[in-house]
């Protein structure tokens, strides 16, 4: 039986990446100061995770679905590929304008690939931070490109201060890009397919700019969907204390407990995966315990029947789940 596992995080060095992957949430980084992303959790041709520790170390994401599907996925089982990425993110500058497509045209480009929804929880952000999320009310498809000539674009574009504790949904087709001085949660599609729309008149070490995908951009936007704002928390309760469900789409479903008393989790056939934000604690169910502290993050299998949380000090907990 399949206990809850931990995974070796996969860092990935990125222009815009900093330092805060290692300063604020605890990640082994190296001395460079570019580490962009962790990725938590990841079952993909760019990313595969490995299990840390206990009996199934060193086993990858992808041969215990092979080797333990039912286990693992339980009501989900039959899926050849872990359905959701899991990566906390450090921004020290502008990531690129861009848009991701939904399922269906994400195999229109690469019958590999998904679409590719997602959802932002931000844990820090410094005064000023903002995000790109989405277009103002009315931008059509032409006025989309002709800015892109004349360098306007910025015009059209829906901007969100955001702080720490706040949550955006960004599903495909949103034009989009996270700000300087934000480190965040990200929920997302099991995907890595990207396409740059404008990448704010940047060129790399060579003096070139980066590779930009107009058509494939311009394709992919919902130009219906307008301006996304932050997201408003729903409480919810059960007979053990209050929570909020900041999401819940086709893909995912996100929950946030903070507690400092221990609580039950729902026994319902299903993975759940666990990002703590802040605090410390432990999972105990039936298929074995784990502890958790500050920016670790579990995958609790679908065979773990009664499952408790227990903090060891208060804890910010996100709880993701497939619907």
């Amino acid at each position: 039986m399949l206990p809850p596992m931990r995974f070796e995080p996969l860092l990935k060095r990125i222009r815009w990446g900093g330092r805060r992957l290692g300063t604020l949430l605890g990640k082994a980084i190296g001395p460079e100061a570019d580490y962009a992303e962790s990725w938590e959790i990841a079952d993909h041709a760019d990313g595969q995770s490995c299990v840390a520790d206990g009996p199934f170390a060193g086993m990858t994401l992808s041969d215990l679905i092979r080797t333990h599907g039912s286990d693992l996925l339980g009501r989900h089982a039959g899926l050849s590929q872990f359905p959701l990425l899991i990566k906390f993110l450090d921004a020290t500058d502008w990531l690129s304008l861009q848009v991701h497509p939904d399922d269906q045209l994400a195999r229109t480009y690469s019958t590999s690939e998904n679409g590719k929804t997602e959802a932002w929880v931000i844990i820090d952000a410094q005064p000023g931070s903002r995000i790109c999320a989405g277009l103002n009310e009315g931008v059509t498809e032409d006025e989309l490109r002709a800015s892109l000539q004349t360098g306007t674009t910025e015009e059209l574009l829906h901007f969100v201060s955001v702080a720490a504790g706040d949550c955006l949904f960004i599903p495909a087709g949103t034009v989009h890009a996270i700000g300087p001085g934000i480190v965040l949660a990200e929920v997302q599609q099991q995907s890595n397919l990207t396409f740059r729309l404008h990448d704010w008149g940047r060129v790399d070490s060579t003096g070139s700019p980066r590779a930009i995908h107009v058509a494939e951009s311009l394709a992919c936007t919902n130009f219906a969907r307008g301006p996304v704002s932050s997201v408003h928390p729903v409480i919810m309760s059960d007979s053990s204390h209050s929570f909020e469900e900041l999401v819940r789409c086709d893909y995912f479903v996100i929950r946030r407990h903070q507690s400092t008393d221990s609580f039950p989790m729902a026994d319902d056939d299903r993975f759940r995966i666990l990002m703590m934000l802040d605090g410390e604690g432990s999972i105990e169910t039936t298929a074995g315990t784990a502890t958790f502290s500050k920016c670790s993050t579990l995958l609790v299998p679908a065979c773990a029947h009664n499952i408790r949380i227990v903090p060891g000090r208060r804890l910010n907990l996100l709880e993701i789940y497939q619907p």
